[in-house]
Order: C-alpha cells, then sequence, then structure tokens
C-alpha cells in the first residue's frame, strides 16, 4: 500500500477540514460557490468504494482519503497505485467520522480531489460519435442517472447548455456510481451557438420530445455521429434549442402517457443508438 495511513481521533482535527460537514447548506466543500457569493472550496467528493476506485482511475487526481479501517482494506490494491503515492489516508472509527461528515456514512469512506482545467466543448466530442446534450437538467439525481447511462450505453461525452446543475456535486458524483469522473463532459460557452458547431462537425442533433408530430425515436438514431438533446422535467427542451437542432424525436408511449424522466427518456435513446 502507498497511502499514508494517519489515524483521526479528534472530529476536529484541521487535517480534515477538507470532508467536514457535507451536507451543511453554507460550509459544504463541494460547493464552488458559497450562499452570499462567496467562494467555496469546491472540490470533488466521492463517496464509497466504487466511487474512490473510479476517481483513482479518473483525471480528478484524489489529494486525500477518508475512511474506516475495513475499507482501507478493500481498497488496497487501489491504493497502491502510483498516482496515489504518499497521499493521506485519514483511518476514523465509524462514530468518529459521523462527526466529521455531519452524518452516519454507511459506504464508510470518502475520496476528495480538486477540480481539474475545464474540457471545452471541442475537446470532449472531437473523437465522439454519440453525444449527449442536456439544457435546463437541474436535478442532481437525474444528471448522475444520465452519466450512468452514458457509461453503460456507449455515450462518449455530455455537453451542458443552459440552466443545468453542477455534475461535480456530491450527489450527482454519487447516483453515477463515479461515472461522472470518467464520461467526459464540457459546458457550452455559447447557447445554442455550440449546437450549430455539432452540426458543423457532421453530428445530426436529435431533439427528444413528447410532440406528436415528431418522428419515431428509432427512425432517428441512424447517423454515423449523434448528439441526442434533452430538456428538464416538465417544460423540456426550449423551442430555441430545438429549432437549432435537425430532427424532433419522440418515444412512443402507452396508456396516455405523455413522457418519461428525463434520465430514463435518455437511456431509451442511447440503447435505441446501440441496438441499431
Amino acid at each position: 500500500m502507498s497511502v499514508d495511513v494517519i489515524d483521526i481521533v479528534d472530529p476536529d482535527d484541521p487535517r480534515v477540514d477538507d470532508f467536514r460537514d457535507l451536507n451543511s447548506v453554507d460550509r459544504r466543500p463541494d460547493l464552488p460557490v458559497l450562499p452570499g457569493g462567496r467562494p467555496g472550496r469546491g472540490l470533488v467528493v466521492a463517496e464509497g468504494v466504487l466511487v474512490v476506485q473510479r476517481m483513482i482511475a479518473s483525471r480528478f487526481t484524489p489529494h486525500a482519503f477518508l475512511g474506516v479501517d475495513k475499507r482501507l482494506d478493500e481498497l488496497a490494491d487501489d491504493l497502491a497505485q502510483p498516482t496515489v503515492e504518499g497521499l493521506p489516508f485519514y483511518r476514523a472509527t465509524a462514530e468518529v467520522m459521523a462527526e466529521i461528515v455531519g452524518f452516519h456514512l454507511n459506504r464508510g469512506v470518502l475520496g476528495v480531489a480538486r477540480r481539474p482545467e475545464r474540457l471545452s466543448v471541442d475537446d470532449v466530442v472531437a473523437q465522439a460519435r454519440t453525444v449527449v446534450v442536456l439544457e435546463g437538467v437541474n436535478d442532481h439525481e437525474n444528471i448522475g442517472s444520465i452519466f450512468r447511462n452514458a457509461a453503460g450505453l456507449a455515450v462518449d461525452a455530455v455537453v451542458f447548455g443552459r440552466g443545468c446543475a453542477d455534475p461535480l456535486y456530491r450527489r450527482a458524483v454519487r447516483v453515477s456510481m463515479g461515472h461522472a469522473l470518467l464520461v467526459p463532459f464540457a459546458a457550452a460557452e455559447n447557447w445554442p451557438g455550440d449546437l450549430h458547431d455539432l452540426r458543423e462537425r457532421g453530428f445530426t442533433v436529435v431533439s427528444l420530445t413528447p410532440d406528436a408530430d415528431a418522428v419515431p425515436l428509432a427512425d432517428a438514431v441512424g447517423a454515423d455521429r449523434v448528439a441526442f438533446m434533452v430538456g428538464a422535467e416538465g417544460p423540456g427542451l426550449s423551442e430555441t434549442a430545438m429549432r437549432a437542432g435537425d430532427v424532433r424525436a419522440r418515444i412512443p408511449m402507452a396508456r396516455g402517457t405523455d413522457s418519461l424522466n428525463v434520465a430514463t427518456a435518455a437511456a431509451i435513446s442511447f440503447y435505441a443508438r446501440v441496438a441499431r
């Protein structure tokens, strides 16, 4: 094991401040900006063995870990990687750990990383064949689920349009099972202009909508490069965004249902692409 194991017995030990008060509205370490506009730490927090493993394998290089002895043993092979050599693993009892983070953490281990330099849309789509573009998706669990679906169904990148929540918020990372750290993503700097750029790169931009006049999804997924665009629960995609796309597609529905959860709709679209 190449990490430096350090026992923490005092929950007020300043060495574990990066893990402190994870549920606090005004002190959470994963917030880039705190309430009132104060600068935050903007850290990336990985929760649980599997998510910590994926953080170690990602470009989000951890700088410290906090966990119970059992999780230290379970992560032994991962903590022997050269990328984490010499990093502190703060070992604590479950009780001390709960006082530090502010609640009992069933998963028993955390990793923390600083945010690396942001990738551009050009960076993440250059070699991609399938991408998903989000507009107004502001629910962290939906964002996490979309990343998990993207990882499992061969989507190469995620592009964030306007009005989306932070994909590096702890809950989004947790729900994604760490795939938010592995699937490349970028924020559009020019919205909806970046959709025109995608089209110029050869992507067919497919807007998902429940509109009865839209073509069935299966008829819209066969292009060499496809960008699926999905919107928020309720309002869906803006008309401005859909006008910037190439085709409007719908998932055929039954029993009078008009639409699905955005992460579910995205997953069906990804699968339709893979199956095609």
